[in-house]
């Protein structure tokens, strides 16, 4: 007879050596299942596997600790059981509805079929609604810390209960109530390795969600593409500031910035380092680095969150990149936020390293009254609030209205969920429609219109929060220097591909309309640590 424990395992509880350890010694007869019943079979336990779900999971709200050490802490957690255990690692592949039974073959597979698992010679040890699924596939289950199925009601705290209960207490280690509910080999584990200052910063993170992106409306593979796609383009743009030495590029995405310094010979003697905080995007740049794709093989990738706390050590980079990172953390975390991530990498560099930042800009006065008229002859006009669940349809719906239209759907859905709408009105002037509002909102519909493939996400985003002046006030706030190259700018293509024929700004003056220039589309920002 085999006890099988599904779960993540973050961390093994007292209670839980206790109840197995029992198990183990006295034997079976007697005991219950968790809806009550007598268990027929009286066979001495021979075996526990723990199965480690999400263990290609880490550094996440979701699953903080990475698989290596929670199956080191399973061997020394069974060390002092009287049967061998066995820890196998189960990758997650996201909603499956046979995932119990995924898991069994995985076992066997990875046992070299030693281990095959069925309800007649396994007993399911859980206390969590994942015991329904192996349930629903014959498996009898022993309910652990579960007490009473109908009531939720519970002889002891979960493993997950304690993780939430270090996460919001700094001084864990000496508490006694957490203490007396671990068993020892979390404790020395989670000690030893600090994971629990790890687990502080992921679980209390405002920006990173559970499974740790900062927005799950992203369309991966098309974002993949567009990094590629403009990677020498932004290179030939920075690669002038670069100071050779360490050079770190944070919000790295697939890592194709890394990829274009790692092959210029002015760097090769220069170690880098890319740091990504959402997980899909961090497991593309390790496989990449696998497949030998980077030009130095001194190329180093770390899934951490640069907002929150320091990503390097203090006073030890030459140059720090970042491109399109910044508005995201506005966008997505807050005002606050940001200025944490300019103080971070100050600290980062060393004296006179700099700090290399690509991204959207607002235009200068941003809150001046503006008109802006807008092309309703270049698509439908009609039916613009209609609602998809598939991104590709929806990217095709919207692809066919108007720069018109198209505004009124973009007015709708822009930052509705957090409660940061623009605000318009639509006036009549010489027989011509124009929409009134701020410069700065205007700027925000005609730089994200066209990322229609891409649309929920970009609904979230604000990029014209700040004006290059604003930005150079800030960093020079926090004891940067800003270079003389430092430019806010617009894009030629972006004018000629997406604002011409289809969009004009004019501001009143004298009681006319006088039409204005494009607004800027991006900013290449080098600001020197100089104290």
């Amino acid at each position: 007879m085999y006890l099988f424990i599904p779960g993540r395992h973050h961390i093994l509880t007292d209670f839980q050596f206790k109840y197995l350890y029992k198990l183990v010694n006295t034997g079976l007869h007697g005991v219950k299942d968790v809806n009550g019943e007598a268990l027929p079979h009286h066979e001495p336990v021979e075996a526990i596997i723990f199965a480690v779900t999400s263990a290609n999971h880490a550094g996440t709200k979701r699953n903080p600790i990475p698989f290596y050490l929670r199956a080191m802490m399973i061997q020394e957690f069974s060390k002092d059981l009287p049967v061998p255990c066995y820890v196998y690692g189960i990758d997650d592949v996201g909603v499956l509805e046979n995932f119990a039974a995924y898991t069994l073959k995985q076992v066997k597979h990875q046992s070299d079929q030693a281990l095959q698992l069925s309800p007649e010679n396994t007993l399911v040890v859980c206390s969590t609604p994942v015991m329904n699924m192996y349930e629903a596939i014959g498996f009898k289950i022993l309910p652990a810390e579960l007490q009473d199925r109908k009531t939720q009601k519970f002889h002891a705290p979960l493993p997950w209960d304690i993780v939430d209960l270090i996460a919001s207490n700094h001084a864990w280690e000496s508490d006694d109530e957490i203490i007396d509910k671990l068993h020892i080999s979390s404790y020395k584990l989670w000690k030893n390795y600090k994971l629990g200052q790890k687990v502080q910063i992921i679980l209390n993170d405002p920006i990173i969600g559970d499974d740790g992106d900062i927005t799950e409306s992203r369309d991966y593979g098309s974002y993949v593409r567009q990094m590629d796609e403009i990677a020498e383009i932004k290179y030939k743009d920075t690669a002038a500031y670069i100071q050779p030495g360490k050079i770190g590029d944070i919000g790295c995405a697939v890592g194709s910035w890394l990829k274009q310094a790692s092959e210029d010979p002015k760097l090769r003697e220069s170690d880098f380092y890319g740091i990504e905080v959402a997980r899909q995007l961090f497991d593309i740049c390790n496989q990449r680095k696998h497949n030998g794709e980077f030009g130095n093989p001194n190329v180093f990738f770390a899934q951490k969150n640069a907002v929150t706390s320091l990503v390097f050590e203090d006073s030890s980079m030459n140059t720090i990149h970042t491109s399109s990172l910044t508005h995201e953390i506005e966008s997505y975390g807050s005002r606050a936020d940001l200025l944490s991530f300019i103080k971070n990498r100050y600290k980062e560099l060393e004296m006179g390293g700099v700090w290399i930042n690509r991204d959207v800009i607002g235009p200068e006065d941003g809150n001046t009254m503006v008109y802006m008229q807008l092309n309703p002859t270049d698509g439908r006009n009609d039916d613009f609030e209609k609602e998809f669940d598939n991104t590709t349809v929806l990217c095709d719906y919207l692809n066919g209205l108007s720069t018109f239209a198209r505004f009124k759907r973009f007015a709708k859905d822009f930052r509705k969920h957090e409660n940061d709408q623009i605000l318009y009105e639509t006036k009549t002037i010489a027989g011509e429609t124009y929409i009134h509002l701020k410069l700065k909102d205007a700027a925000e519909y005609m730089l994200t219109k066209d990322y229609t493939d891409n649309w929920q996400s970009e609904m979230h985003e604000r990029f014209c929060f700040w004006s290059i002046t604003d930005w150079k006030q800030n960093l020079e706030e926090a004891g940067f220097r800003i270079e003389e190259s430092s430019n806010a700018y617009t894009n030629p293509w972006i004018a000629q591909n997406r604002f011409e024929g289809k969009v004009k700004l004019f501001i009143q003056e004298d009681g006319k309309l006088k039409e204005l220039p494009h607004p800027p589309t991006n900013a290449l920002i080098v600001a020197r640590k100089v104290g």
